[in-house]
C-alpha cells in the first residue's frame, strides 16, 4: 500500500508524541526520523536495562554522540526516566529527545512532570480525511474508522475486534487497572452507548450492573489510555441558560461502531448518525492540534434543547458546525444554529449533510460532509 503522508509535522525542539496504539506514531518518527537512536520500552530487554536504572539513558546518549535524535517509544512504561530526560535537555542542548505514549496514566499516577514545559506535548490523531484525500471513503471511514492499523488490513472488521481485544488484555488486565475484566468489557458496551452525546453515569452503571463509583474509575482509565474525549460547552459571553455537562466520544467512528452493540431493536440511521458526529469531531480535533490553532472544541446546548453539535473558538476562529445524517436539508436543522447566530453573529456557520449541493440558507453554508472534511480543514 502507498504511504499516506501525515498531516502532523514535528517540533524542532524535544516533544512528547501522545497517541492510543495503531495510530501510527512509529511509522511516522521511522520515516521522518530514520537516523535517530530507538530505545524501545515496550522490549523485554530494554525494559529490564531501565526499570532498576534509568540513568542509563545517560550512558546511551554519551556513547552515541554521533546521534542527534534520541526517540523513547511508551514512556509511560518507565515513566522515571523523565528525570533523566529533563536533566540531559539542560545539559545537550543540541540533542533532541522524542517521547512517545499510548497513556498518560501512570504518568499521572507517578506524579511524573513532564519536563516542566520543556518539551512540547503533541498527539497524533487517526488518519484524517485530508490525508486520504482521493482515497477517503465516508461510508467505510463510519463502519470501519481511520486508524492506520485497521485501514490498512483486509479484514478491517475482524482487525477492529482483535484491536479492543488487545487493549483491554494489555492495557487494562495485565497493567492491574481492573480487577473484572468482565464488568469492564460490560461498561464498554455501555458507554457505547453515550458516544455522541451527553455522558448519564447513572445509566452506565444501571446498563452494565456496575457500580457508579467503578463506572466514573472505567471512565477515567478510557480517557487516560487515549480511547476516549469529552467536549465541554461553549459558556463565553451566555445569553441563554446553558446545560452544563459535557459530551462523550470515542476516539474513532470505527472503535464506536464495533463496540456498540446492535440488534433488531437498535436503529441503523441512529448508530450511523452517532459515527458521523464522532467522524467529524476526531477530524476537528485532528485539524486543531496538526495546525497548532490556538483554539478549542466545545458544543452548544440550552436549557430549552437548542443546540449546535461543534463550535471552534480561538485566536483566529469561530466556527458553529451541525452535522445531520440526511441527504436533505429540513427547516427544523437550521433551528439551532440559526439562533446561535443570533447570539454570535460574527460567527462562521455550517450544516453537514449527506446531500451532494453546496447551499446558503440564512447565513449559514450548507455542506456535503466530504467537502468539508476534505476542502475547509486545511
Amino acid at each position: 500500500m502507498k504511504s499516506i503522508k501525515r498531516t502532523f509535522i514535528a517540533p524542532k525542539e524535544s516533544f512528547f508524541l501522545f497517541g492510543p496504539r495503531g495510530t501510527g506514531k512509529s511509522t511516522y518518527l521511522r520515516d521522518n526520523f530514520p537516523n535517530a537512536k530507538l530505545i524501545d520500552f515496550l522490549d523485554p530487554e530494554t525494559y529490564r536495562s531501565f526499570i532498576g536504572k534509568p540513568e542509563i539513558l545517560k550512558e546511551i546518549v554519551e556513547g552515541n554522540s554521533d546521534k542527534k535524535i534520541f526517540i523513547l517509544d511508551e514512556i509511560q512504561k518507565i515513566p522515571e526516566v523523565l528525570t533523566v530526560v529533563h536533566q540531559l535537555i539542560e545539559t545537550k542542548k543540541k540533542v533532541q529527545f522524542i517521547l512517545t505514549g499510548s497513556s498518560s496514566r501512570k504518568l499521572k499516577r507517578t506524579g511524573v512532570d513532564l519536563l516542566g514545559g520543556r518539551a512540547e506535548l503533541c498527539r497524533m490523531h487517526p488518519f484524517t480525511a485530508k490525508e486520504l484525500g482521493t482515497s477517503f471513503n465516508l461510508e467505510s471511514a463510519l463502519k470501519f474508522g481511520l486508524l492506520p492499523l485497521v485501514y490498512e488490513k483486509s479484514d478491517p472488521s475482524s482487525s477492529l475486534r482483535a484491536y479492543l481485544g488487545l487493549y483491554i488484555k494489555e492495557e487494562v488486565f495485565s497493567e492491574g487497572l481492573v480487577r473484572n475484566i468482565g464488568n469492564f468489557s460490560r461498561f464498554l458496551e455501555a458507554v457505547s452507548f453515550s458516544h455522541a452525546s451527553i455522558l448519564n453515569t447513572s445509566n452506565v452503571a444501571r446498563e452494565s450492573g456496575v457500580e457508579r463509583k467503578t463506572i466514573e474509575g472505567y471512565l477515567s482509565i478510557l480517557e487516560d489510555l487515549l480511547l476516549s474525549f469529552t467536549v465541554p460547552i461553549f459558556s463565553k459571553k451566555a445569553k441563554r441558560d446553558l446545560i452544563s455537562h459535557k459530551k462523550f466520544y470515542l476516539f474513532d467512528a470505527g472503535v464506536f461502531f464495533e463496540m456498540r452493540p446492535k440488534g433488531p431493536l437498535d436503529a441503523p440511521e441512529e448508530i450511523a448518525g452517532a459515527s458521523l458526529e464522532g467522524l467529524v469531531a476526531q477530524n476537528l480535533r485532528a485539524y486543531l492540534d496538526y495546525e497548532r490553532k490556538l483554539a478549542n472544541l466545545y458544543y452548544w446546548r440550552t436549557r430549552s434543547g437548542l443546540e449546535v453539535d461543534f463550535v471552534l473558538y480561538g485566536k483566529d476562529i469561530f466556527w458553529a458546525i451541525e452535522v445531520k445524517n440526511s441527504n436533505k436539508i429540513r427547516t427544523e436543522d437550521l433551528k439551532g444554529l440559526q439562533q446561535f447566530l443570533l447570539d454570535y453573529p460574527t460567527c462562521d456557520a455550517y450544516l453537514l449533510y449527506r446531500g451532494k449541493e453546496r447551499l446558503k440558507k440564512d447565513n449559514i453554508l450548507c455542506l456535503p460532509i466530504e467537502d468539508f472534511l476534505l476542502e475547509f480543514l486545511k
